[in-house]
Parts: C-alpha cells; structure tokens; sequence
C-alpha cells in the first residue's frame, strides 16, 4: 500500500518557514505520541537544526503510558527539550512554558548579562496536519494571544501571536515532506488522520489497523465490537463490524466501506484504549 500525499501549498509553506527562521529562537515541534517517530517531518528537522528545540508529544493520553515515558528520555538522550502534552487540557501549558525556558536558557542568561531585559524568546510552532498545532495554540493562547502585525510574517497562512513579555508564537501550517521513503510511514500517518482520506483507499487502510490491533493490543478490537472474533481474516473482521455496527446498504448486504471509515473513526479518537504504533529503537 503505497501512499503519498504532497499538495502543492505545502511547498510553498515550507519556504516560507525557511524564510523566517531568521526571526526565530527556538521551534517548537509537535509530533503525535502514538508515532514520534513517523509524525516528524525530516524537512522540519534540518531547517532548526541550528536553533534551540522543543519536542511537544502531543496526544500523549491516546497513546500507551509506559511507550510515553520511553520516547520521552529517548528524545531527552537525543539532546531535545521534551513535554508529554495534551493539547487540548491548558493544565499542561506550564510545562510547556518551563520547557521553552529550559529549551533557550543560554540565550536567555546571554541577553541578562548584556543588560538585554524582557526581549521575548520568538519560538516558531511547527508540525505535520492534523497534529493538534491549532488546539495547541488555542490552548497556550488563551489569556493573551495579539497578532503583531509589526513583524515578517503576518501573512496567509502564517500568523506571530504574542504570549506574554516571555514568549512570541509564530504560527505555521502543517506540512509534510515530497516522498515517504518507508511505505510504513505512510501507513501509519494515514491511521491516525495526518494524510487527506481522499487519497487513500479505505477499506484497505482498515484492514491494515485490524491487523495491527489484533496482532500489538489482543483483545482491543473484541472489547469495542462486542465478541468480534480476532482470529477471523480482517476482511471478515470488517464484515462482522459491518453487521454489528448496522453498517448495511440497500438489501440488508454488510456496507464494508461504511464499517472501515467508523473502525478508522474510532482508531483515529482512541476508543481501543491508550495504544502505540512505535516504540523507541534499542539504544
């Protein structure tokens, strides 16, 4: 299963981050917890190999505890600032706040010896689609978020959001990179909903997380189909969720294709639990 998916805007939004790198302390990058790994944009990696870094695991309470706390000390052995987050509970913002902090310590003890008082860290936020980079800003944003118009920057696509005196976003849309190497990748960008369903075939991309369940987190798929038999071929699998599901067309036939889409719903907004599509390489 071969999937690629590069529309056109995204080369456009990857120069422009290009461009205001200049601007730029630190970047903070988003990946999805379930797929560290997958969900980091190579292209994003090289443009701030030389600034400060954050690595936000987002997502952190869909996928499985213990692989959380492993890829965060494998991204922490890496030399990278990281924070277990869920975007989507603005509890988690102080953490983030004291990562950035930790993230551009020098810069910031380098400007207090200077004299240099209250010029905020500019940190650009950056991340593949559908990472959770709008939640995330909305969520950090939520007591003082100004654009500031008075900056490169301010255009399409692309906005600077003043935190507070510490902190200036710069906003970025999300963007992937020409050509998935691995067909993996692929695959499990596409579980989790960072490639557009119009590219993919759906039926197969659910029997690819049917397999992947039944074979990583036995017993997942028969705690939320009641009973569905794991040791049934996926394509029959799909058909009894069809049944169960009332997932049926015209003439009471299993719909297959309206059963892959809710299995691929219920995947994508962890209704099988806390669960991981990669663990951190041995070391």
């Amino acid at each position: 299963m071969d999937i690629q998916w590069y529309p056109g805007h995204m080369t456009k939004a990857r120069r422009q981050m290009e461009e205001y790198l200049k601007l730029i302390d630190v970047v903070i990058e988003l990946v999805d917890a379930r797929l560290p790994m997958s969900s980091r944009n190579p292209d994003i990696d090289r443009l701030g190999q030389n600034k400060y870094r954050l690595i936000l695991l987002n997502k952190a309470d869909l996928a499985d505890e213990e692989a959380n706390h492993l890829w965060q000390q494998w991204f922490r052995n890496q030399g990278y600032q990281t924070v277990l987050l869920d975007s989507r509970n603005t509890d988690n913002m102080k953490a983030v706040q004291a990562g950035i902090r930790e993230a551009c310590r020098e810069k910031i003890e380098r400007d207090r010896k200077r004299g240099i008082l209250n010029r905020p860290v500019r940190a650009m936020v950056a991340g593949i689609p559908n990472v959770g980079k709008s939640t995330f800003i909305n969520s950090f944003t939520r007591k003082a978020s100004t654009k500031t118009g008075n900056k490169p920057g301010v255009t399409k696509g692309t906005q600077w959001i003043r935190l507070n005196k510490e902190v200036e976003l710069l906003d970025t849309p999300g963007i992937l990179w020409p050509k998935f190497e691995d067909d993996e990748v692929g695959i499990r960008l596409a579980l989790v909903g960072s490639i557009s369903d119009d590219v993919l075939n759906i039926q197969e991309l659910a029997l690819r997380g049917l397999e992947w369940l039944r074979s990583r987190y036995p017993g997942t798929l028969a705690a939320r189909y009641t009973g569905l038999d794991e040791t049934e071929l996926p394509y029959a699998m799909l058909t009894d969720i069809a049944i169960q599901r009332a997932c049926l067309k015209k003439g009471g036939d299993p719909d297959v294709e309206k059963a892959a889409r809710l299995f691929l719903d219920d995947f994508r907004h962890g209704r099988f639990g806390r669960i991981s599509l990669e663990w951190p390489p041995e070391e």
